[in-house]
């Protein structure tokens, strides 16, 4: 695959979560949600300008805790307009940006951002909801762990 995500070509992090079959590395995480951003998990107010050839819109901060969970390390935020974060990744020795290509050619910078908190991302409801939607959605295609535990 031809990858335009922010940090891709180191993206090595290693999984720390089992059960995810198919998903070793961050690379592999973007393959998995290529095929389950959609419109529904996009931030309401981008919605509108949502398109399945710029699926990382509005993705940012549910895809980056998921990430959280898979990989561990922190997200960070970068400060934009409105008070608004765009988040990404450090785990693993790694920087990574899985929905950076919403941005274009624009160049974002990745150093000396606040880390993000879960808790206070998911105090909004609907953010909680689509984060939920996706991590739920990323197990119905790819956990094995469930057929183990039978």
């Amino acid at each position: 695959m031809d990858y335009k995500f922010y940090g891709w070509e180191q993206a090595d992090a290693p999984l720390l979560a089992d059960g995810y079959e198919g998903i070793r590395s961050p690379r592999d995480l973007y393959d998995a949600l290529s095929g389950i951003w959609c419109e529904y998990t996009c931030a309401p107010r981008m919605r509108g300008e949502w398109s399945k050839e710029n699926r990382t819109l509005g993705q940012c901060s549910i895809t980056a805790f998921l990430a959280q969970d898979l990989f561990g390390g922190k997200v960070y935020g970068i400060p934009r307009e409105g008070g608004n974060f765009h988040c990404y990744n450090v785990a693993g020795g790694c920087v990574f940006d899985l929905t950076s290509e919403q941005f274009g050619d624009e160049a974002l910078n990745y150093e000396g951002n606040p880390e993000q908190f879960r808790e206070a991302h998911f105090e909004k409801e609907e953010k909680r909801k689509r984060y939920e939607y996706l991590k739920d959605a990323l197990k119905r295609k790819f956990w094995k762990g469930q057929a183990d535990e039978a």
